[in-house]
């Protein structure tokens, strides 16, 4: 009988226990779900229009003075600067050159479906599913720590342990108030959760430490950001070496955007294929020498935004560091490298139609002219794993070819 009764005991402090565990975490995934809310709520701006794309994104027209920009504090009472004052002199005429045949630029897969109204921009609306990819809410859109190259100082053993790695070309040492190039666009392939694999441009100011400055734009494939495989134009700021500070796109405030036309994070439409027609885009980013922004330039002709000067220390005056190139993240499952690939998955030796590359590289001078870098070097953490070739033409300009496979015989 008493053993009867030990045994009642017991289940019923067990049920109570599963009950308790139950409410906590029904009360738990409440409250997640009410952050979500609440983010989103902030993330998506009311919209004028919108714009259903093929590939699955909705694309929401938000009025100009409405974007998130003007959420940071330095921006509440931001008067948007509508034209920059200065437009970089000497700004490279498409050369033709190294199959120029079937070499063509591209756009992005939205505009099939509708453009944006004057007066408004487009913007990638944001939803549950993006955040609840995120290892948080508020790492949501953020890169993680020790997420940049570091050529000449860095510790090879230090950068590996980051997981991320580069195949890329930079000049050091001087003072830089922007940077070109027209980077080849391909969709690589994404190994596992946690990875992704880009193309850009940086623009850096200050010491690889915490007050690292940056500015970023290219191309990417991120399943964990946008939960697809798509190849997308993005940007990235920081200015606290990806602490506390900047985001991916608009997903946070900072970045002026001022173009209805071009969507952060819209997937750009064709892509490269092995062997096939080649797609590129171009991206010039500068210093506005009159109000001190870096503005951001789409293509030949679409002015995209600017990054007000007042979000950074360091790039408040010119660049001290200038990348070209690519960057994966490598998480080594089971010991072994990923095959994430980088630029078009192969090597830089097989050229024109099956690597990546990057061509008329060009930086802005103190006397606003762009103009071939000098001093150009080259860095990849794992020649292997991914590597660079960099060459100069009369046709191409400076240039170089980049990217990988990641893991294969000579990368375990």
């Amino acid at each position: 009988m008493g053993m009867g009764i030990q045994y009642l005991l017991s289940r019923m402090f067990m049920l109570c226990m599963s009950m308790v565990f139950s409410i906590d975490m029904a009360s738990s995934s409440s409250s997640q779900n009410l952050q979500v809310q609440d983010q989103l709520k902030i993330l998506n701006k009311p919209a004028v229009w919108s714009i259903k794309s093929s590939d699955g994104d909705i694309i929401d027209c938000i009025n100009i003075t409405h974007q998130p920009a003007f959420d940071h504090p330095l921006l509440r009472n931001h008067t948007i600067q509508v034209t920059p004052s200065f437009h970089p002199e000497g700004v490279s005429a498409q050369k033709q050159g190294i199959g120029s045949s079937s070499s063509r630029t591209n756009s992005q897969l939205w505009h099939l479906n509708g453009r944006c109204p004057k007066g408004t921009i487009p913007i990638r609306r944001t939803r549950k599913g993006d955040l609840l990819r995120a290892s948080s809410i508020q790492a949501f859109g953020k890169k993680k720590h020790r997420a940049f190259p570091q050529p000449r100082s860095a510790d090879p053993d230090q950068i590996s342990q980051s997981g991320h790695q580069h195949a890329i070309a930079y000049v050091e040492g001087g003072k830089y108030y922007g940077a070109k190039a027209t980077i080849n666009v391909w969709e690589p392939k994404i190994q596992q959760p946690g990875e992704f694999s880009l193309s850009q441009i940086w623009i850096l100011g200050g010491s690889f430490g915490q007050d690292l400055n940056s500015i970023e734009a290219g191309w990417q494939v991120s399943p964990d950001l946008y939960g697809d495989n798509h190849t997308r134009l993005f940007t990235y700021w920081t200015s606290d070496a990806y602490g506390d500070t900047g985001c991916y796109n608009l997903l946070c405030s900072g970045f002026v955007q001022t173009n209805n036309e071009i969507a952060m994070g819209g997937s750009i439409y064709p892509v490269s294929s092995y062997h096939a027609s080649q797609y590129d885009i171009s991206i010039l980013v500068w210093k506005d020498p009159k109000d001190g922004n870096w503005w951001m330039k789409f293509g030949k002709d679409k002015v995209v935004g600017y990054w007000p000067g007042l979000l950074f220390s360091h790039l408040s005056g010119p660049a001290s560091m200038i990348e070209w190139g690519g960057e994966v993240v490598n998480s080594e499952s089971n010991g072994q490298h990923t095959s994430t690939q980088m630029g078009s998955g192969h090597f830089p030796k097989e050229g024109f139609g099956r690597a990546g590359y990057f061509k008329d590289i060009e930086v802005v001078d103190a006397s606003n002219n762009l103009r071939v870098p000098k001093g150009i070097d080259t860095f990849t953490d794992q020649s292997s794993c991914y590597d660079v070739e960099i060459g100069k033409g009369a046709k191409w300009g400076t240039y170089f070819y980049f990217g990988g496979p990641g893991r294969g015989p000579n990368c375990p």
